[in-house]
């Protein structure tokens, strides 16, 4: 079993950074691949961003490139979201996200453990 914990989320103005953590439970978090997943009110879950466990190959979102840094820690156990350039659109709750072997994929069901969330509120 994989516990993943997320922190850093929070309220910032618009044109702002947040760095997000996501901590992980288990000796094999080098073979994970983590992502991030954003879900606003009333919509369905989307993919934000992701990193392979072997290449450190990483993938974004149209919405999110060249705004936001996903980086990995694996001596840590934590993958990063660093999210620059904030705007009001970005406001949701951000979960991190573990497949076991995977490439990195932009879809949900490819996603073996969920974290429980972490708000990011931007106000404009």
């Amino acid at each position: 079993q994989v516990q993943l914990v997320e922190s850093g989320g929070g309220l910032v103005q618009a044109g702002g950074s947040l760095r997000l953590s996501c901590t992980a439970s288990g000796r094999t978090f080098s073979s994970y691949a983590m992502g991030w997943f954003r879900q606003s009110s009333g919509k369905e879950r989307e993919f934000v961003a992701a990193i392979s466990w072997s290449t450190g190959s990483t993938y974004y979102a149209d919405s999110v490139k060249g705004r936001f840094t996903i980086s990995r820690d694996n001596a840590k156990n934590t993958v990063y979201l660093q999210m620059n350039s904030l705007k009001s659109e970005d406001t949701a709750v951000y979960y991190c996200a573990a497949d076991v072997w995977g490439v990195g994929s932009r879809e949900v069901n490819e996603y073996d453990y969920w974290g429980q969330g972490t708000q990011v509120t931007v106000s404009s």
